[in-house]
């Protein structure tokens, strides 16, 4: 007997929605320095699955070409960490995080991530795991983001500013809006995925082509 999965709530359903609770700034580290790269390296270090993503500084040109990530971060289900890529540190940090098979990075729509993360740290990023694949597994025939996701499994609203999207991820000082944007895209990956009982041990990376 097949069951079909509970259907997915549409944009005026989501809209009705309460706020889903994010992460505050005090919980969110922003690693810009050598010193605070090798504190999350240590932190991050003792963790084997976190949530993930990155931003780009958006093209509006023709033809031009991202030269993004301009941070990537990772986040627990208490803290997260924004990586800023302009120290070499920082960097090198960021994609030995990126690199490691025995940290599983968890995420929405994360092709497009990969393959700028090849061009700009030139790592191949291993145990990469996207939940709009789960959710396909799931029944789903459309894709699952993360504003879905989180209506779907905590019948609450994500909120995205596109006024966040479509900022500066290039400066080097991050407005406390961007902060918490990129910080709560991670974090809100690792909730759905601790919530839908997923780990490090069921997950299934993405294929290395991806």
């Amino acid at each position: 007997m097949n069951t079909r999965p509970p259907p997915l709530p549409t944009k005026e359903e989501i809209a009705l929605l309460d706020v889903f609770d994010g992460l505050g700034l005090r919980d969110i580290d922003v690693v810009s320095t050598s010193q605070q790269a090798a504190a999350a390296l240590d932190a991050i270090g003792r963790l084997d699955t976190v949530g993930f993503d990155t931003e780009s500084k958006p093209t509006f040109l023709k033809n031009e070409v991202s030269s993004g990530p301009h941070t990537v971060q990772f986040a627990s289900l208490r803290r997260a960490w924004v990586f800023q890529l302009h120290d070499a540190d920082c960097r090198a940090a960021a994609a030995s995080l990126l690199a490691s098979s025995a940290l599983t990075k968890i995420g929405f729509g994360l092709a497009g991530d990969r393959t700028q993360i090849r061009h700009t740290l030139g790592v191949e990023p291993q145990a990469v795991v996207d939940l709009d694949t789960v959710f396909k597994r799931r029944g789903y025939r459309n894709s699952v983001g993360v504003k879905t996701a989180v209506a779907l499994v905590f019948n609450r609203r994500f909120v995205k500013s596109r006024k966040q999207t479509t900022s500066n991820w290039a400066q080097r000082q991050l407005s406390e809006g961007q902060v918490s944007y990129a910080a709560n895209d991670a974090y809100a990956a690792m909730c759905v995925a601790d919530a839908l009982g997923l780990d490090a041990a069921t997950l299934t990376p993405m294929p290395l082509s991806g």
